[in-house]
């Protein structure tokens, strides 16, 4: 089990936002292996830590915090994928901000969680998933999917005040003024979630480029292709996608994780079962890989990780990941830290 991975359609977005400043990001994208051959690939994709080491070097590089704010606000419909196409050719803005949420799965997974769309008091609300403890490496992914989203609906609409307010689960960053200049709507920060608000009346707007016969088409073919990644999973994977979203300061039960995956218990236990393992197993598992992958590629502190991973105490987590790995979190981070350096150095003189 990964932290995620995300489409290089969004390494782009960086891209151009850099280029927009007058500076230019190649060296940074060479650093990480990734050239125009590689971002012009359909299913090239970028794992989420080097996601954000990357977007950490633009900004300091580029003394560029507002990075997310800058890509968001060069978003289109393409940079989002099928499920941009989608949501361009929608009935209403309604329709367009389910069908980006439905297929997210085709550009981007987080282990983390989703985004969804649901309905509040009339209102739309188009939420990102909380990936707290925020830091000088994620921040800006947030800034980016909101203010894609608020450029996104600005495309479709042809107004620009369609959101009531925007909802920060961080604090106000240094550059909270940019907010302003982004969000012509009330910005709120220290929130309870990740969440753009859309007024009552727009949901029923028209979008814009709609087209009945297109929407179907690529409807078809946006079903298809999230049928085709869920085809490719094992059940034990399913049941990981499910943990891991539920890993936020908790235990999941087997009966939590049953009502994720829209079932019954005891069919997941058997299923599982059918695979030659158990829900304890998984569970074990899963956090395993996560822990691994949260102190090897992450900056988080070993007690964030263990809050993250629903473990009592730090002296709990380092107690399991010694047992998992054989070696304490801290030296293995040491270690692993080295061995990216001598590795994205190699890289960049190549």
């Amino acid at each position: 089990m990964r932290l995620g991975d995300i489409s290089v359609a969004y390494v782009e977005l960086m891209a151009r936002a850099v280029e927009e400043r007058g500076a230019r990001p190649q060296a940074v994208l060479a650093q990480y292996q990734l050239d125009e051959i590689k971002l012009a690939s359909p299913d090239a994709r970028i794992s989420i830590p080097r996601f954000m080491r990357m977007g950490h070097a633009c900004i300091q590089e580029f003394s560029m915090p507002w990075l997310g704010l800058e890509m968001g606000r060069l978003t289109s419909p393409p940079a989002m994928g099928l499920a941009g196409l989608l949501a361009q050719s929608a009935a209403d803005i309604r329709s367009a901000c389910r069908a980006l949420t439905e297929y997210e799965l085709l550009s981007s997974f987080n282990a983390r969680g989703r985004s969804q769309f649901l309905l509040e008091k009339g209102r739309g609300v188009a939420q990102f998933y909380s990936i707290s403890p925020y830091n000088e490496y994620n921040l800006f992914v947030v800034d980016s999917v909101l203010s894609g989203w608020n450029r996104f609906m600005q495309l479709l609409s042809g107004r620009n005040d369609l959101l009531a307010r925007v909802e920060f689960e961080f604090s106000a960053p240094a550059y909270r003024e940019r907010y302003s200049e982004i969000f012509q709507c009330e910005v709120h920060f220290g929130a309870e979630r990740n969440a753009v608000v859309l007024h009552d009346w727009a949901l029923d707007l028209p979008v814009q480029q709609r087209c009945a016969s297109t929407y179907s088409a690529l409807k078809q073919l946006a079903d298809r292709e999230l049928e085709r990644v869920r085809l490719g999973l094992t059940f034990r994977e399913l049941t990981e996608r499910a943990i891991g979203p539920l890993l936020n300061g908790q235990t999941p039960t087997l009966e939590q994780v049953a009502q994720r995956l829209n079932m019954a218990p005891w069919t997941v236990r058997r299923r599982l079962t059918d695979e030659g393992c158990s829900f304890q197993q998984v569970l074990n598992d899963t956090r395993r890989d996560l822990a691994v992958s949260y102190v090897r590629d992450t900056s988080l502190t070993l007690g964030e990780i263990a809050y993250v991973l629903g473990f009592g105490s730090a002296t709990a987590f380092q107690r399991a990941f010694k047992r998992w790995t054989g070696e304490a979190p801290g030296r293995f981070r040491e270690r692993s830290g080295r061995a990216y350096i001598s590795t994205a150095s190699s890289t960049s003189s190549s």
